[in-house]
């Protein structure tokens, strides 16, 4: 599947990407020292959320690899003309995995994708994908 291999991919690269987690005064002083920070640095990082940090000098580094990694998709979605290919793997995938076939409830896929029902019908290629996707759900 070419776009669970894109995402392993991507994945790995964010796991890879050096974030820093705190939930607790020891854990952040755990992560500045591996940051190769004194604790009291907090001028040299920045919060994203969730207990998560990076260091300020990373801040470049991290957007690029998201930018480039929404680039990503969206040249395999135009270069899949049909929806047959990857458009199709992406909708199938994604399905599966916010439990479509429980609930039948396709926003969390579309959440998960950051895509909306309008921008979808502005595409053919999207149309045609998310359709075949969702007739293997079909009685």
């Amino acid at each position: 599947m070419k776009y669970l291999k894109l995402k392993e991919k991507q994945q790995k690269e964010i796991n890879d990407f050096p974030f820093g987690f705190a939930f607790s005064n020891e854990q952040f002083k755990d992560m500045m020292k591996k940051f190769g920070l004194k604790e009291k640095d907090t001028d040299k990082i920045y919060s994203i959320g969730a207990g998560g940090y990076i260091r300020k000098t990373d801040s470049e580094a991290m957007h690029n690899m998201f930018k480039r990694h929404r680039e990503e998709i969206e040249n395999e979605i135009k270069n899949d003309k049909d929806g047959t290919g990857f458009i199709y793997e992406m909708f199938r995938y994604e399905l599966s995995n916010h439990e479509y076939c429980v609930t039948y409830d396709i926003e969390p896929t579309l959440d998960a994708l950051g895509l909306t029902l309008d921008e979808i019908n502005k595409h053919q290629n999207l149309v045609m994908g998310l359709k075949k996707a969702l007739d293997e759900y079909k009685d």
